[in-house]
């Protein structure tokens, strides 16, 4: 392993520590939320139908749909498999199996988590897709967030160029804002549904980034 690749893996991204610091102060406020008063929430009811009521052009629902559509399930797959398999191809093992963990587990606990809390989807205005199951938290926030954050993170951690890994962190950080906002505006998530999701997964993103750079470091490499 060359030392930029290994002074990389150990340096937490500033990015990806800023939007973790955010992601604490907003679970922390929806947890008040949760303790203090009913939901749906006022600023959910205000936000999705003013999203409604403006509409913005006539290309807008076209495009939400088709932006939401990267945070699915199936998309999501795809895109860790390749990844992952690109990865191994790579001999870069570690950060392939830290990806493929990253999202499945991710996964399994949103899944808990929508079957304790067991909250409806909002039905202020009629939904521009179809969506089923529970609405809490958002499954593409979450989801996007968990795979596109790690992936992004894990590969700064092999990839020595700064400018790259700040591009590969900045376009994870802007899918993942893109694909959460398209549920809200598609009316099929109430928005701290996103937020809890976007808080969520970028922990998780964090979480994994910890861990496998210490993994890293103590074997001494991957290649």
């Amino acid at each position: 392993m060359t030392e930029p690749t290994s002074v990389g893996a150990r340096r937490l991204p500033p990015l990806l520590a800023g939007i973790a610091l955010i992601a604490v102060g907003l679970l922390i406020l929806l947890i008040g939320a949760f303790a203090t008063s009913r939901y749906p929430f006022a600023f959910d009811r205000a936000i999705i139908v003013g999203a409604r009521a403006w509409g913005g052009p006539a290309w807008l629902p076209k495009v939400a749909s088709d932006i939401t559509a990267l945070g699915g399930g199936v998309v999501l797959t795809v895109i860790v498999v390749i990844v992952a398999g690109f990865l191994l191809i790579q001999r870069l093992w570690l950060t392939a199996l830290a990806t493929v963990l990253a999202s499945l587990t991710g996964g399994w606990v949103v899944d808990a988590v929508k079957g304790v809390v067991l909250r409806a989807r909002p039905d202020l205005v009629p939904h521009l897709v179809d969506a089923s199951g529970y609405s809490f938290p958002s499954g593409h926030a979450t989801s996007s967030a968990v795979v596109y954050l790690t992936l992004a993170s894990l590969a700064g951690q092999v990839t020595p160029d700064r400018a790259a890994r700040r591009y590969l962190l900045v376009v994870a950080v802007l899918l993942v804002g893109a694909i959460g906002c398209s549920r809200v505006y598609l009316g099929v998530h109430w928005p701290s549904d996103v937020i809890a999701g976007w808080s969520f997964g970028t922990l998780w993103a964090l979480g994994w980034w910890t861990a496998t750079a210490r993994a890293r470091v103590a074997i001494g490499g991957e290649r």
